[in-house]
């Protein structure tokens, strides 16, 4: 009988462990697949949005003198180096970040005060920092710095959340040190790219939601002072309102911006035969790309455009969600809102159904400094996620 319990008990553990390398490898699977369907998704915006640039920014490097590819040769080489960053960046272990989270934010509020100093003017705005060739907006790298300092602040402060006076005192210091720096260039959408975002991770965060809601109010109520505060936020604010009233001045993006969209119908009006890039379309490689890619390729295009950055949302989700620990958690949720975000308040002013904030398209906009920022903040998720694949497999062989 003995002899038959110990069989069956070898038998049964035999059993036992190869099922769990089955799991395990099951799990690295299953965490494989994330990373190569968001590695996709991006890849299929970046393949997107260099086509529409071929098409947009030729006519704008004609008129500009130059050869007709050359922003499009611009955009390929930072589609090069954001690529590379991306690769980095995933194999930086992300808790670096949360190491060094206050001194790269120092380093950029710092960046950002040497802006306004000795930066590049152009249309009244003071945001670029030009050495040689190379000209640096660091308005873009900040909300990765202040979206990863508050993750590290809140997970430090995770005991002591309860507490308003942890919660408001840092986060106010925080986003109102680096909130006044960009609206003094002047640049208010990318402060509402930064806000808007820092709320959601708060709210994902183990913060109280009355907590949050109460900021988030408070929030609201200053950004819309600020936002009517100068006369030509007020005019694009009219301009979104009734954009024919005046279809030459505040209106103009707006009303061209619809036509294009209505030209393109359903299916287009082809491949590089938009006419809206005649420059009848202000920034119609940058702000206003969409418009450029709902002429060409319809309403099929761009709404293959709107699902692929929702299926960012949703990996990015599933990805934080999987997070080792509540650092990864937030900063993986605080990336996903940024894109997110930054996507819907530029398609929604191409659209006309939100006021037009001058914030590019990820990954598809003209802009290098935009795209090394964004396709970093890729490799950081990536990280993430393979972090969580790991963890979660060490505690099924556990």
């Amino acid at each position: 009988m003995t002899q038959i319990a110990n069989s069956s008990g070898e038998a049964s553990g035999s059993s036992g462990s190869k099922r769990q390398p089955r799991t395990r490898a099951k799990i690295r699977s299953a965490g494989v697949r994330r990373s190569v369907f968001l590695l996709v998704i991006v890849a299929m915006l970046l393949t997107i949005g260099l086509g529409a640039m071929l098409s947009a920014s030729s006519v704008v490097s004609i008129n500009a003198n130059e050869g007709q590819f050359e922003l499009f040769s611009k955009q390929m080489l930072w589609v090069g180096i954001g690529l590379g960053a991306l690769v980095i960046t995933s194999f930086i272990p992300y808790h670096m970040w949360q190491k060094f989270a206050l001194p790269i934010y120092t380093l950029v509020v710092f960046g950002l005060v040497i802006t306004l100093i000795v930066g590049d003017t152009r249309g009244g705005a003071t945001r670029w920092i030009v050495v040689g060739p190379i000209t640096v907006q660091l308005a873009e790298f900040s909300k990765f710095a202040t979206l990863s300092l508050l993750a590290a602040v809140v997970t430090k402060k995770d005991a002591l959340v309860t507490d308003l006076r942890h919660v408001i005192v840092p986060v106010g210091a925080i986003l109102g040190t680096v909130s006044l720096l960009l609206l003094a260039q002047p640049d208010f959408g990318n402060v509402l790219l930064i806000v808007v975002p820092a709320f959601v991770m708060l709210a994902a965060s183990t913060v109280p939601l009355r907590f949050v809601l109460s900021m988030a109010g408070l929030g609201a109520i200053v950004m819309t002072a600020i936002a009517m505060s100068a006369d030509y936020r007020k005019a694009r604010f009219s301009g979104f309102l009734d954009p024919f009233e005046n279809a030459k001045g505040s209106g103009l993006q707006a009303v061209q911006s619809m036509v294009a969209l209505g030209t393109g119908g359903m299916f287009g009006v082809g491949l590089g035969q938009s006419r809206a890039r005649w420059l009848w379309l202000p920034n119609a490689h940058t702000d206003f790309i969409f418009a450029i890619i709902g002429e060409e390729t319809g309403f099929a295009g761009a709404f293959i455009v709107i699902t692929l950055f929702a299926l960012i949302g949703v990996v990015g989700v599933s990805i934080a969600y999987r997070a080792p620990d509540m650092y990864g958690r937030l900063l993986a949720i605080g990336i996903v809102a940024w894109l997110s975000v930054q996507a819907l308040v530029n398609i929604g002013g191409v659209v006309a159904v939100l006021p037009i904030t001058g914030v590019p398209l990820p990954f598809i906009s003209s802009g290098g400094n935009a795209m090394l920022a964004n396709l970093a903040a890729i490799g950081v998720l990536l990280n993430i996620s393979r972090s969580s694949d790991r963890l979660e497999s060490k505690q099924r062989a556990s």
